[in-house]
């Protein structure tokens, strides 16, 4: 099942900063404006799904629950935020980060902190939702190895206002954007994890996101007449076929 998830890492490098400088590596999309229109599912049942969807820290967590060392080696460069200057982009990366800063967090490496704090508030800032983002306060805490929980919290706390204000304002399809960015990094870790130390958690938890894959292809879905959505769909679907 592993061999087969090497997909994903293929999903995150096309839409990601993990992409290398040959554009024609990338995908051909006509960027455009992302609208939400109207809904085909509840928002009860959009906000359900996200839900679901495990927080910026939740694998991270688990990776260093089972003894993982960490290593910089599974983090999204940073070098080339300027580059994402798309709605899509900014949000979707903006979710991958948010895992990176996550992963972080969790092992106390407050020295990369304020890199991936600084690449979010730029792309917060480029989907109009850095004023839920305190770089300030967090920067502050970033230095200050006595207030990691708080750190932690803050980091958390932020993407969930930023999530919650996306959603309350029409702009769902950006919320399902970071969702899916986190879940994508968060997936990625796990993967790459589990092949250097294998350990049965962790591969239970692997297996435990094609029903979260399933519920994000769903989002997605309802979204699909926009492009970009519309060769996302198409990735997500090729992944779930081999779960």
């Amino acid at each position: 099942m592993f061999k087969k998830l090497y997909f994903l890492i293929i999903f995150a490098l096309v839409f990601s900063c993990k992409t290398g400088g040959d554009k024609s590596q990338t995908l051909d999309i006509e960027e455009s404006e992302i609208y939400d229109g109207d809904l085909e599912i509840s928002g009860e049942t959009m906000q359900d799904i996200i839900q679901s969807v495990s927080s910026p820290v939740e694998m991270a967590a688990l990776v260093k629950d089972i003894g993982v060392q960490f290593s910089n080696k599974y983090l999204a460069p940073t070098d080339r935020v300027d580059e994402l200057t798309t709605n899509f982009r900014q949000a979707f990366n903006l979710g991958i980060f948010g895992a990176d800063l996550g992963y972080l967090n969790m092992y106390s490496k407050t020295a990369n902190v304020i890199e991936y704090i600084s690449a979010i508030k730029k792309l917060a800032d480029g989907i109009h939702v850095g004023q839920f983002f305190d770089f300030t306060t967090l920067k502050r805490l970033a230095e200050n190895s006595q207030n990691l929980d708080s750190l932690m919290y803050l980091s958390v706390h932020s993407f969930n206002q930023m999530d919650q204000y996306l959603r309350d304002n029409n702009r769902t399809s950006l919320s399902a954007l970071m969702v899916i960015g986190v879940w994508v990094e968060g997936l990625y870790l796990a993967t790459q994890v589990v092949k250097e130390a294998p350990h049965p958690d962790l591969s239970e938890r692997i297996g435990e996101q094609k029903i979260i894959l399933e519920k994000l292809i769903i989002i997605v879905e309802n979204f699909s007449k926009d492009k970009q959505f519309a060769v996302l769909l198409e990735e997500l679907n090729k992944l779930a076929e081999n779960l």
